[in-house]
Parts: C-alpha cells; structure tokens; sequence
C-alpha cells in the first residue's frame, strides 16, 4: 500500500513537522496501525479511509504516535488534507470523522489548506511541583486545556527563553496529560508572527513535535486574548520550525498552513 511522507505547517522540504499518511480501504486492527506508526517513527502517523457518501464526515481519521494513539492531531490532518488535494481525490472541503469529533478542511486558492478544529478550554492552574525544573524556566502563567488535548500551556518570559529551552524529557512526561506548550510573546510582534511556541510530549513517545496544530488551538484564544483580535500567527518549533496562522471563531479555531509531500513510496507490510 501507498505511504506518504509529509512536512506540514511549511512551503519548503525537510522543515515544518513531518507526517505519515496511509489512505486505506478500512481500518485493521489497532495492533498494526500502532506497528506501522512505530516503523513510520514521527510525531504522528495519520490513517484514513472514505465513508459512505451522504454522511456527516467523507473520511474517517485516526493518529498514532509511535507509542499510542492520540485524541487530536493538527499537523497530520493537514498532511492528510494535503495529500488528498494533491492527488485529486477531493477538492474543496474535505471532512473528517475523528476522536474530537467532526474536523474540515478547505483547499484555499493561494494553495494553504485551513483546518476547522474545536477551540480548547483554558483553565489557570497552579504550576506543577518540578515544571520550573524540568522545563528549565520559570513560568509566568499556566493553564490546563484538558479535553481533547490535555496539555499544559506556560507562558515564559521571552520568545529568547523559548527558543533556549533543553528540558528534562523524563522529569516533564508526569506533569501533564499529554504535553507541555511552552509559549511567549514575539520580540516583534508587529512583524510576521505575533507568538512562539515549543511543544515537548514525551508521556506519548514524542519528546519535541517541532510544530503543533492540535496545541494552537489553546494557543489562539490565549493570545487573542492577550492582543484583542481573533487573526494571529504563531512560529513554533526547535530545530525545525513553521508557522501556523490562526483565527478564533468562538468555539472554532481555523488553523491554516502550507504542506509538502517528501516522500511517496510502498509500504509492505
């Protein structure tokens, strides 16, 4: 069967965060599809399959790191998405049957796709015994998303503490339900993105996911909050980076970037 590799949230090979895509005729056993995301060993490797038409969703859409299966995955739906326009098998919008619920997503005319995603809820909390530590920064504010995505937000100093953080995988995998999103302000927010962010996930097998859909979706409604507009850009990411453009619609957040297939080949198995 056909395997995908694609790098999400980017217009340039070999940046942004990579994905496996699988398009199959069914879903197999839980068993393989985690096999297959281990081998595939990125982030997210994401699965699909057409429904019967006249549904509420065209595509049913599950995501495996390679240690579990996750609630919700932005950066392999849009790889998803992408690889279904590229290769002519839909156009337009394409929705999505997923453990979140109902996702879209829309091929736009300057080439992006924009993914329709549920806003998460965003609760201050005090900050767990060891963060600071382990993340090797002081928080200025925390925030549980729980739901889908179960994540911590922290807020630190600067996008410079950002951009230096080398945390202690193994001291941050018990803090969270999933991960950590360590956030800033830009240095310049009047320029091309207003926030940044890194997101460590090692309680689920990923210790860095260099650029994070699902987690924008906290992000957005934070910092629109913060600036007072519902259209932002964040760049997140480590050693590989992208940019994930926003715009908060209440209980929906549209997340909108670029994709590139690298890598299209069999997978025998």
């Amino acid at each position: 069967m056909r395997i995908r590799i694609v790098d999400a949230f980017t217009d340039r090979p070999f940046s942004g965060n990579p994905a496996g895509v699988l398009l199959l005729d069914s879903f197999p056993d839980d068993t393989w599809l985690q096999r297959v995301a281990a081998e595939v060993n990125l982030s997210e490797t994401a699965f699909a399959h057409p429904l019967p038409p006249g549904g509420e969703a065209d595509w049913a859409l599950r995501w495996f790191t390679p240690a579990t299966e996750v609630d919700m995955c932005g950066h392999a739906t849009l790889a998803t998405a992408h690889v279904l326009h590229s290769t002519g098998i839909a156009t337009g919008t394409v929705r999505f049957a997923a453990r979140c619920g109902i996702l879209s997503a829309t091929a736009e005319p300057d080439g992006t796709i924009t993914l329709d995603f549920p806003t998460s809820p965003l609760t201050p909390v005090p900050a767990p015994d060891g963060l600071a530590k382990a993340l090797g920064a002081e928080p200025v504010a925390v925030l549980d998303t729980a739901g889908h995505i179960g994540d911590l937000v922290v807020e630190l100093a600067d996008e410079t503490t950002v951009r230096g953080l080398a945390p202690d995988f193994a001291a941050l995998a018990g803090l969270s339900d999933r991960g950590i999103i360590a956030t800033a302000v830009a240095d310049a927010p009047e320029g091309a993105y207003q926030f940044v962010s890194r997101g460590f996930f090692p309680g689920v097998g990923v210790d860095e996911d260099p650029v994070t859909g699902s987690a924008h979706t906290a992000l957005a409604p934070y910092w629109s909050a913060r600036f007072g507009r519902d259209e932002l850009t964040g760049f997140q990411g480590g050693a590989r980076t992208g940019i994930v453009r926003t715009r908060l619609r209440g209980d929906r957040t549209l997340l909108n970037g670029h994709a590139v297939t690298v890598i299209d080949g069999e997978l025998h198995a």
